[in-house]
């Protein structure tokens, strides 16, 4: 076998084995909030939280104005912390969101398996999204 293809044979054991452990290992974050901030621009229209893993939305109000999530009024400087124990989608008036909504969208906890590699990549794939985009300093 030369050097080539035993190369390849190492990359392919590699990503099999990391697709493995995505799919079988349990889900564990150091908290399970997830936090919504009242910036002084728009906020995001969708949610998304997990049951058992980030299912406590935390309302922050960063701005210098109160502001209305659903039925809970922020103060300026405030938080208020949001639990959900059922999925489903849940649809809040908010007075900074686009259309004056936002849905959060609680899925059921990933079970072993392609659902949990599936979860893992769509968690991936939001991370990417929404990293922040900075220029070089100069």
């Amino acid at each position: 076998m030369s050097l080539l293809q035993r190369v390849r044979w190492g990359v392919g054991l590699a990503i099999a084995a990391a697709l493995l452990w995505a799919a079988l290992a349990p889900l564990h974050y150091p908290t399970r909030e997830r936090t919504f901030v009242f910036p002084h621009g728009a906020v995001p229209a969708e949610v998304s939280l997990t049951l058992g893993v980030r299912d406590v939305l935390l309302l922050r109000n960063r701005d210098a104005a109160p502001h209305v999530f659903g039925q809970v009024l922020v103060l300026p400087g405030h938080v208020f912390r949001l639990p959900f124990e059922q999925a489903g989608d849940y649809v809040y008036a908010c007075d900074v969101a686009p259309g004056h909504a936002v849905t959060v969208r609680v899925a059921n906890h990933p079970a072993p398996g392609w659902a949990r590699l599936g979860w893992r990549l769509r968690v991936l794939a939001e991370a990417v999204r929404t990293l922040p985009i900075e220029g070089p300093e100069g």
